[in-house]
């Protein structure tokens, strides 16, 4: 009886091995990718964190994108960009011009979910908006797909990531640029 009891628990716990292996599997294959810049602005430091998968589905999908460390002085926009000629992601000294055409480009009407403001200044107030949580941090939905503009498809025709950037209060300021390069198949 017991050899029989030990046998079962040993394919219970085979199974359970291969059910965790299959899981860990796929955790991986959508697993999100973190980018990442220190900038300092009025003698204060903001270390800036990005978060989000760095695969997508060319169909089209929603994603998660969370942030930290962001100035609450400053909005940002959410959304998915081309990264701009001479820009290396992970290099700030290349963060001279602003990452554009961006999908969904000024969705103040809320009807693409392509993009996201983030703003202790009316941010919550319009559609797909919302305030800083605590340390500057937030957690959003954007709506992506890799046809990002007319006749500009992402891994095609252009590379294109993930981005955080100063909203319209601060449009020229570059600091707080946060590219996180995605993939579409």
């Amino acid at each position: 009886m017991r050899s029989a009891l030990f046998s079962r628990a040993a394919r219970i716990a085979a199974v359970g091995a291969t059910a965790t292996a299959l899981t860990v599997g796929l955790a991986t294959s959508a697993s999100a990718a973190t980018a990442t810049r220190s900038v300092t602005v009025s003698g204060t430091t903001y270390n800036l964190s990005l978060t989000a998968p760095d695969s997508l589905s060319a169909a089209g999908q929603n994603v998660t994108v969370s942030g930290s460390g962001y100035n609450t002085l400053q909005g940002v926009y959410v959304g998915l960009c081309v990264i701009p000629e001479g820009v290396e992601p992970g290099n700030p000294s290349t963060y001279t011009s602003r990452p554009t055409p961006c999908l969904g480009g000024a969705d103040q009407s809320g009807t693409t979910g392509a993009s996201h403001w983030v703003s202790d200044l009316g941010g919550g107030t319009v559609a797909n908006s919302s305030a800083y949580g605590s340390g500057g941090s937030f957690a959003v939905s954007v709506h992506v797909n890799p046809n990002i503009a007319a006749g500009k498809v992402c891994g095609t025709d252009v590379d294109c990531a993930i981005v955080t950037r100063a909203d319209h209060t601060g449009s020229s300021n570059r600091s707080y640029d946060v590219y996180l390069p995605v993939s579409f198949s």
